[in-house]
């Protein structure tokens, strides 16, 4: 299963996971960096400001219910 991991831009330093947000749509025509961002907002921006949340796209193993990112796991400040 995919999933969308979101995280905020702590202005202190860091990054903070805010919550994980599985994937669910069927037409993969509809999945965009825009509308997964909307999802997010929708769900998470009401505590945050927007601009300091960004997403990851992770697997969940069904059977195992482990998550699975991509190597390596990095967030760059240009991917902000």
């Amino acid at each position: 299963m995919e999933a969308y991991e979101f995280y905020w831009l702590d202005p202190k330093g860091g990054y903070q996971i805010i919550g994980v947000l599985p994937e669910k749509r069927k037409n993969s025509g509809r999945i965009t960096k825009q509308s997964i961002m909307r999802w997010g907002k929708e769900v998470f921006g009401n505590d945050f400001d927007y601009e300091d949340i960004f997403f990851t796209q992770v697997t969940i193993s069904e059977k195992t219910v482990r998550f699975f990112r991509p190597v390596p796991f990095t967030i760059t400040q240009k991917e902000i």
